[in-house]
């Protein structure tokens, strides 16, 4: 069975792409708010193709599809302050379960469990997870308006867009066939 992926690259300069127009919403650049705008758009889009190219496809890739574009149509609404996101959001939380119970962690796990990892690739998943928990602190900060959550959600977003730009140019993934392996 071929756990070959479409569209890889291009939806991961769209996330990079959406990652650096949310640091410039938090910056107030100009035009930031169109580079989230397209990259919401151009990742609903690339997705979808990669679903209908999927073959054959099963329950958990519908539930996939349901989480993606629900969450990017709840992005482009709240960038519109469109109202009723709620809909949205009750569907991407209930897709998001649906999701997690049936494959969960497993998803980011090697299939036969015997992948060995390098010091390099272990210290980038530790920036990766660090840039992650740098997300997340700094938003719960920049809620409670506490000093320094701007700066911590602006390291996380760039640790987190360097990661995905690596693992966009990096070809430590691939077999002899040429085909990328499932994460």
């Amino acid at each position: 069975m071929s756990t070959k992926k479409i569209l890889k690259a291009p939806l991961r300069v769209s996330i990079a792409l959406l990652l650096l127009g949310i640091i410039g919403r938090l910056m107030e650049w100009p035009y930031a708010a169109q580079i989230v705008i397209t990259a919401f758009v151009a990742i609903g889009i690339l997705y979808t193709i990669r679903f209908w190219k999927k073959q054959p496809k099963h329950f958990i890739d519908y539930v996939k599809l349901v989480l993606i574009v629900f969450a990017m149509a709840d992005g482009l609404f709240e960038m519109m302050n469109f109202p009723y996101t709620i809909v949205f959001q009750i569907i991407i939380g209930a897709s998001f379960v649906t999701w997690f119970v049936m494959e969960g962690t497993a998803y980011f796990m090697d299939g036969d469990r015997r992948a060995k990892n390098t010091t390099l690739q272990i210290w980038w998943n530790i920036a990766m997870v660090l840039g992650t928990l740098s997300i997340i602190v700094g938003s719960l900060m920049k809620i409670l308006q506490w000093e320094f959550a701007t700066p911590l959600l602006f390291t996380g977003i760039i640790v987190v867009a360097l990661y995905i730009v690596k693992d966009l140019f990096s070809n430590e993934k691939k077999d002899a066939t040429n085909e990328e392996f499932q994460i």
